[in-house]
């Protein structure tokens, strides 16, 4: 299983290598590209309808401003994208990211993370592929166990 990971723009990586670096840690492995929705629209037609063709299983793509990117992959992909919204140099708070991605028309579902939610991305498409493939599973119900364990540790501290 293989989960893609494309941007809009090379701005975008700091964002999306919080996915690259959960998934890793799952073991899944990426691949990871620019693909900019309008700046090279052959491309991402091309990557759109054949990522399913080269293995891969989900699709993450992030991008900011405008954010047309997760919502054109997903139009032509029948793949599960996870859109991630990126707060970027020209956003408006981002919610013009959060917004564009968020707000898709019916039959051309986007799952949409917070904004700058790299790293939830990450972990949605390792669930995804977790439904399906037991030892991502037992990753997953592992670092879940590894969030409680750190907030209960956390609380004892505070009561110390």
């Amino acid at each position: 299983m293989k989960v893609a990971i494309v941007m809009g723009s090379i701005s975008d990586l700091p964002i999306l290598q919080e996915a690259i670096n959960i998934l890793a840690e799952f073991g899944i492995e990426t691949e990871t590209d620019i693909v900019s929705a309008h700046r090279t629209p052959e491309k991402l037609v091309d990557f759109s309808k054949n990522a399913h063709l080269r293995g891969i299983s989900v699709i993450i793509a992030g991008a900011g401003g405008a954010a047309h990117l997760p919502g054109m992959v997903a139009s032509m992909s029948p793949l599960p994208v996870i859109g991630v919204p990126v707060k970027s140099s020209n956003s408006i708070d981002g919610w013009d990211s959060v917004l564009s991605i968020l707000q898709m028309p019916g039959g051309v579902p986007v799952a949409t993370v917070a904004l700058n939610g790299g790293k939830n991305a990450g972990i949605l498409a390792a669930q995804i592929i977790g439904s399906h493939d037991k030892k991502v599973l037992e990753k997953i119900i592992a670092y879940k166990e590894s969030l409680k364990d750190s907030v209960n540790e956390s609380s004892r501290n505070l009561k110390k």
